[in-house]
């Protein structure tokens, strides 16, 4: 199934605001966002041969810490999803699997690629139990909007529609665009209907929706394109569950009537469980802080974030976390605070608030101007110190001459409810703390502190003004072979203006000349990582930063060496950044991944730049 009108993804949708608006204001249609192409071939449940698949397979460098393995199709991707999640091995950190590949990410330092091929190689050659999976009945009322369309589309009535749709066992591919959304393969192929032409800009949470050869259950409500047949109520997403996804990759699915309100217990001992809608409890109000920052005024995006959630892929879910990992630890450490505690992270400055309590803050990252009005009078407070406010002294944060973030850390650590393990806000997925409103009172806890740390002057030196232009190291691939060698090189040897439409989600980049793709059509959905280069088919590059989609469909032509990201975050709208290839990991012979530019370093020291 491909749509070749389709002109934009997740990644453009979800950065057409200003810096200012970060989050979209409605969620994303999945067929919009990193569903991308889907593999065409129906899924079989025939077994794998697991060893011959993994020695026939391809595999392609994603940055320095991951591996992208193509596979002949889902039946593969997932009996090697399954394999290497029955045999847990130190240093892998995440596996994604996908239509046609599978993604790992891993800890360079603790697996060596070299070990980590050698884990691959060696793999049980059998089909994986995970494909035969637990299975999930799912009621469905099916009185969808779209359900006369789908019938007059496949050339049967709406009653076939229903009893082929639940006929059929599903098997969840991937997941991705949306925390809880999985996509599900294995369906009759008389139902493979294309998307509506013109996307809905509401359908509620619960719809039971198909597009080609996948279905799917929107698991919250957002804009979308699919066919949308029967509704259901079982959530498909939450968070009072220990897992909060109800569908996972491997697992099965199957579709059942509802024909009354009232829904079945699961069934113990038979290995099939029948979902149930479980409504939430309310919450009792929280109580007032003692110690807190009142917030007049919130700056342009402010958000608390910590080091982030990372091994959720999953679920669907990103890691997110701070945009400077750096900047965020250098806070924490300033106030004595653990440094992977949450801090507030400010987007080009703004922030006005009184304090509640006397209390003790530094600010790390990009280097804004710090005032305290208090019953003495005006007084500054230096970035990269720790610095005193008294009950009722007012901060104000100014916007910063060089650089976007800046990290506000509070010693006794900021009163904020963790969501899946950590308290970082995700704008895409929409998990964790909400973007700071004028009103909004941050408490203060009492974690456990250290002494106060010494002032650090050069705690961020790597901070870019709007005039200079910053130099990243970038990896070749997955699929830098999807463009023309010009491109490849012209990814290199111009300059890329980060543009107003950048966020948490990407740095969306401009240069004069687009990148040319040598490959037509549509990709099937893959693993994205913060840090790669995913080309639409403006040829203009987005740079996927914390809160980037799980799962993509255009191609990434590179990835941001993981280290330089936080370098990445802290260039403004309006500056320049130069790509440097430089090798990534061993993977074998015949891979472009470690081409490297011979005259690139000669041509980078006679430009301005950031000092590396």
């Amino acid at each position: 199934m491909s749509d070749p009108d389709r002109d934009h993804e997740l990644v453009e949708a979800a950065t057409e605001g200003d810096v200012s608006e970060h989050e979209p204001e409605h969620g994303h249609d999945p067929d919009r966002g990193p569903g991308g192409a889907p593999d065409d071939r129906p899924v079989h449940s025939e077994p794998v041969d697991l060893g011959a698949a993994v020695a026939g397979s391809r595999v392609l460098p994603l940055g320095t810490d991951g591996i992208l393995i193509e596979t002949e199709g889902l039946d593969e991707s997932l009996a090697l999803f399954g394999a290497l999640l029955a045999q847990p091995v130190a240093g892998i950190l995440d596996v994604v699997p996908a239509p046609r590949t599978v993604a790992v990410r891993f800890l360079p330092a603790l697996l060596p690629v070299a070990s980590l091929m050698s884990v691959v190689r060696s793999l049980p050659n059998s089909r994986d139990a995970a494909t035969e999976g637990r299975l999930v009945e799912i009621p469905v009322h099916y009185d969808g909007v779209d359900l006369d369309e789908v019938a007059r589309l496949s050339g049967l009535s709406p009653d076939e529609v229903v009893d082929r749709h639940t006929a059929a066992t599903y098997t969840v591919a991937f997941t991705g665009f949306a925390p809880g959304f999985a996509y599900l393969s294995g369906g009759d192929p008389d139902l493979a209907v294309p998307r509506r032409s013109t996307p809905r800009t509401h359908v509620p949470a619960g719809a039971v929706a198909l597009a080609g050869e996948f279905s799917g259950v929107y698991p919250r409500e957002s804009p979308g394109g699919w066919q949308i047949v029967g509704r259901t109520d079982v959530p498909l997403w939450d968070l009072a569950e220990r897992v909060p996804a109800l569908l996972q990759p491997g697992m099965r699915v199957r579709f059942v009537e509802a024909l009354t309100e009232s829904t079945a217990t699961p069934e113990a001992g038979d290995g099939t469980a029948t979902a149930t809608a479980t409504p939430a409890a309310p919450g009792d109000a929280a109580p007032r802080p003692e110690r807190a920052l009142v917030v007049a005024a919130p700056g342009p995006h402010s958000i608390l974030e910590d080091l982030g959630r990372p091994g959720r892929s999953g679920l669907g879910v990103s890691r997110s976390g701070a945009m400077d990992h750096r900047a965020l630890r250098e806070a924490n450490r300033l106030v004595g605070a653990a440094t992977g505690s949450a801090a507030l992270e400010m987007a080009y400055g703004g922030l006005r608030a009184a304090a509640r309590g006397d209390l003790v803050l530094a600010v790390s990252g990009a280097p804004v101007p710090i005032t305290i009005d208090g019953a003495s009078g005006p007084r500054t407070a230096a970035i990269g110190a720790a610095f005193a406010l008294d009950d009722g002294d007012v901060l104000t944060v100014g916007a910063p001459p060089r650089g976007v973030y800046s990290y506000l850390a509070v010693r006794g650590g900021w009163d904020v409810e963790p969501v899946l393990d950590s308290a970082s806000g995700d704008v895409l997925a929409h998990l964790g703390p909400e973007r700071l409103r004028a009103g909004d009172e941050l408490g203060v806890g009492h974690a456990w502190s250290e002494s106060v740390a010494a002032a650090a002057p050069d705690a961020q030196p790597s901070v870019s003004a709007p005039d200079e232009v910053t130099f990243l190291d970038v990896v070749l691939g997955p699929r830098d072979d999807w463009f023309t060698p010009a491109a490849v090189e012209r990814l290199t040897t111009q300059r890329w203006t980060v543009t107003g439409q950048s966020n948490r989600i990407g740095l969306r980049l401009e240069g004069d000349v687009p990148l040319d793709r040598a490959v037509e059509g549509e990709l099937p959905s893959e693993a994205t990582v913060s840090g790669a280069l995913q080309v639409p088919p403006s040829g203009q590059p987005v740079l996927f930063m914390a809160d980037h989609p799980v799962t993509g469909g255009y191609p990434v032509v590179a990835c941001v060496v993981g280290d330089q990201l936080d370098r990445a975050a802290q260039v403004p709208v309006g500056a320049q950044v130069r790509f440097r290839v430089v090798p990534g990991p061993e993977l074998g012979a015949g891979r472009r991944g470690g081409r490297r530019d011979a005259h690139l370093d000669e041509r980078l020291a006679a430009e301005r730049g950031v000092e590396q």
